[in-house]
């Protein structure tokens, strides 16, 4: 069943449905998804580049690709958000292949303490927040990307399947492996 999503423009509720297929046509009805979710996707870079400028510049190429490609976007039950994530993680693969650059990751107490809670209940947390970043650090890529994804913007697998382009059963799969994993590295040290 698709999530319907609606977005508030001029006081007027409107589904985003609507507004995204009106866009097709007329790319100012694009603007109102721009201002509902350009502050998530600029957060969200900003966490894996550490650099306001750099993400600011990667959240406009993710609203100009997702305007100029959405013709080939189709509801599936997940919010549009999804597809923007998704871009947006491509969007930083590109940057940081061409850039040669050293990927951030943006640590809080809140997603530590997330992750803490389901990797172990035997240690403290101030030993996992000692070193969860050189944990984090052994991870490849996509693995790291799944562990953000579900951790620190505590997306739910649906969405996680659909921005890394997985089945939903492998994105479940995949994380309680790498908390394994991470257990693992954890108890090394």
């Amino acid at each position: 069943m698709a999530e319907r999503t609606d977005i508030v423009v001029n006081q007027e509720v409107v589904n985003e449905e609507a507004i995204l297929k009106q866009s097709l046509s007329d790319s100012e009805a694009f603007k109102p998804i721009y201002e509902k979710y350009f502050k998530k996707i600029f957060l969200f870079l900003l966490h894996r580049t550490g650099d306001k400028e750099i993400a600011a510049d990667l959240a406009q190429q993710v609203f100009i690709k997702a305007l100029t490609g959405l013709s080939k976007f189709q509801f599936r039950g997940l919010p549009f958000s999804a597809w923007l994530y998704r871009i947006a993680i491509n969007e930083c693969h590109t940057f940081f292949r061409k850039t040669r650059r050293t990927r951030w990751v943006m640590l809080d107490e809140k997603a530590t303490a997330h992750l803490h809670e389901e990797m172990t209940v035997d240690t403290q947390l101030h030993d996992l927040e000692a070193q969860l970043p050189a944990i984090l650090q052994k991870l490849p890529e996509k693995d790291l990307q799944l562990i953000e994804l579900r951790f620190f913007e505590g997306r739910p697998f649906k969405e996680i399947a659909q921005i890394m382009d997985i089945s939903e059963i492998s994105a479940k799969v995949k994380t309680y492996r790498l908390l394994d994993k991470m257990k693992t590295y954890f108890f090394q040290s």
